[in-house]
């Protein structure tokens, strides 16, 4: 398998580790990066990047590629797809798969010329074993109807402090906090629903990382993690436009709910879910992988786990290793994935109507958006 890769960053130099242990015939062509931050961890798992490229056509020209690996800043994933689909590849990009609603709407235009099974999305939630007992729960019944969710996402210090000194500091670069790092959410969520977002609703700010807390700021903490493009040593005195702390309200098109919180310094860190059906009620936590579901109306345990594997690579939950066995597997076998580029843009463009209505302090109906993105996945002007 010969694949290639676009942006080098921290997260592409894991996924690529990942793929150079599980692939036995696995080449990696080349990448193309002005600053190939992920660099030093593939060197140091051993991972031959070959050839670096300082341009991405000279690299896309590379004949019989089997996948291009795209992980570059987010407002550049829709130039860098289009220009692998323009070449004839198959690509893999890394969430959130665009950054804007303009975009969004392009890549619905790139889908209906060249087809959603050309664009794999690394939205790697969908592929742990936790959610996958999630959706089973939902598909077999189990749930009944889901009526409401309670969900969150917390960030721990050192984590929030790299978002205020990476490329992700800026919404023009990232998309805004809440599409960069909890599109996943949102994604996985939506997919337990079963529908998309009807009308969301969304608060928030930014109270830790500001000049009135840099008393706080700790080397070993703060600076443990390192900035890549655009990075910064500035943590409470940053330059950056995104918040540290958002609550959402979506409400989805069948009529359920979800209540959504976020923030980047919660040092006792939890991915916390409460998923209440007609029939049964599911609780758990993506980060201490427990699971639980109690049986209505009676309360009767009927799920009570504990021991969702853990592994060296497995950074998300188990997820990442499943993502590239699962991906491998559609590539030569043609075995369906759990999670498609329409999930993923779906997903990401109820992220970016919640930030919408953050900044403007209204309760947005999606149902314009969603006429306009249809129209474009069907190639209509």
């Amino acid at each position: 398998m010969k694949i290639a890769i676009i942006g080098l960053g921290l997260r592409l130099g894991y996924v690529a580790r990942i793929f150079s242990e599980l692939v036995l015939d696995l080449e990696i062509v080349g990448y193309s990066d002005p600053e190939p931050v992920g660099l030093p961890y593939t060197q140091e798992y051993g991972v031959n990047t070959g050839k670096a490229f300082s341009a991405i056509d000279e690299l896309l020209a590379v004949p019989n590629l089997d996948l291009v690996l795209i992980g570059s800043p987010n407002h550049l994933h829709l130039e860098h797809i289009a220009a692998a689909l323009e070449a004839g590849h198959r690509v893999l990009c890394e969430k959130p798969i665009v950054a804007s609603e303009e975009q969004t709407l392009a890549l619905a235009r790139l889908i209906h010329r060249f087809g959603a099974d050309r664009i794999l999305v690394g939205l790697v939630m969908r592929y742990t074993p936790l959610y996958a007992d999630l959706k089973a729960l939902k598909t077999n019944g189990t749930l009944g109807e889901i009526s409401s969710i309670e969900a969150s996402e917390h960030i721990p210090p050192y984590h929030g402090a790299f978002f205020m000194r990476d490329w992700r500091r800026y919404e023009k670069y990232s998309g805004g906090f809440l599409l960069e790092k909890c599109c996943h959410d949102l994604d996985i969520y939506q997919g337990i629903v079963g529908a998309r977002a009807g009308r969301v609703a969304s608060f928030g700010g930014r109270k830790l990382f500001v000049p009135e807390n840099a008393a706080l700021e700790r080397e070993d903490i703060h600076h443990s993690k390192p900035a890549g493009w655009q990075g910064s040593t500035a943590v409470f005195d940053n330059d950056g436009d995104i918040v540290d702390y958002q609550t959402a309200i979506i409400e989805y098109q069948n009529g359920a709910t979800m209540a959504f919180h976020a923030n980047l310094n919660v040092p006792d860190l939890f991915r916390r879910f409460c998923i209440v059906g007609t029939t049964a009620t599911a609780e758990g936590d993506f980060i201490r992988n427990t699971l639980q579901v109690h049986r209505s109306p009676d309360g009767e345990k009927i799920v009570d786990n504990h021991h969702y594997a853990r592994t060296e690579l497995g950074h998300h939950y188990g997820g990442d290793e499943r993502m590239v066995k699962d991906i491998v597997d559609h590539l030569l076998h043609n075995q369906p994935l759990p999670v498609s580029v329409i999930d993923a843009l779906e997903a990401g463009l109820t992220a970016i109507k919640i930030d919408e209505a953050r900044r403007s302090g209204s309760l947005l109906d999606l149902t314009e958006s969603w006429r306009r993105f249809d129209a474009a996945l069907n190639g209509e002007a």
